[in-house]
């Protein structure tokens, strides 16, 4: 504690409290953009963890504030909050009716093919600690993702067996909402996301961190579209990468699809 008498100007630095860029606000709602590496809300999952989505953008907002979808700690992008309960079960009707569209920007490994659609559902997969209670005979769930290949790149490096090294860049639409969907879905056509420690290869995202500067999941959410819970207007929100995923694109001659 710091005691200043009357007419004293305290010498200690001011502390400026954290806040997220905010992408759209108004009295029902804020959409803010989450970096990578946030958790969006406390979990067991990250127990010592003191940084939250929610309790910056309360503080930063000055009232609570109500989670209405779910973005992965290493994912970054568009987020939304609500501002009353009630904004928040309307807004997350509409996700749970897959009437919200939600456009990923992801760095892969290899080159997939032009574009396609991946139909292939996931068993839902749980937390040993959050989600202990939860069924675990449930059946798989349809999980559908459409995505576009937008460009390639070819590093003359040996990673694996081979003396070049092929990523490219992709555009993924999730039409449902499974957890861990994206990710999942492009393990599953073998073309898994650059800095995903569980679905990608170790040795791919050691190579974008030590020698890229890219030590991300190279997965963002950089817009979204869903009607107003109040007004009715069709909002399309997008969110610009950050420093480390568009310094990368720029690198790999990728500068055209920046958002």
């Amino acid at each position: 504690m710091c005691d200043v008498t009357p007419g004293q100007v305290s010498t200690e630095p001011l502390v400026e409290k954290e806040t997220l860029e905010i992408l759209y606000q108004d009295e029902y709602l804020v959409v803010v953009n989450k970096p990578s590496g946030l958790l969006v809300h406390r979990s067991m999952i990250d127990r010592y963890e003191t940084r939250f989505a929610m309790q910056i953008v309360r503080d930063q907002m000055g009232q609570h504030v109500f989670p209405v979808h779910r973005l992965d700690k290493p994912t970054s992008g568009v987020l939304v909050f609500a501002l009353s309960s009630e904004i928040a079960r309307k807004l997350g009707e509409q996700f749970q009716d897959t009437g919200v569209e939600k456009t990923y920007l992801a760095v892969v490994r290899g080159v997939p093919p032009e574009g396609g659609l991946i139909d292939h559902a996931l068993k839902e997969k749980h937390d040993k600690i959050t989600d202990k209670k939860a069924r675990k005979d449930k059946p798989a769930q349809e999980a559908v993702s459409e995505y576009r290949r937008l460009a390639t790149v070819e590093l003359p490096v040996q990673i694996d067996r081979y003396p070049q090294s092929r990523y490219s860049l992709v555009e993924v639409k999730p039409k449902t909402g499974r957890k861990h969907q994206v990710r999942r879905h492009m393990k599953h056509i073998a073309h898994p996301i650059i800095g995903d420690a569980k679905h990608g290869k170790g040795n791919h995202n050691r190579y974008f961190a030590k020698h890229l500067n890219a030590g991300r999941l190279l997965l963002a959410c950089t817009s979204m579209s869903f009607q107003h819970p109040v007004t009715g207007e069709s909002l399309h929100i997008t969110a610009p990468l950050d420093s480390v995923f568009s310094e990368l694109m720029v690198q790999f001659g990728w500068s055209d699809f920046l958002v």
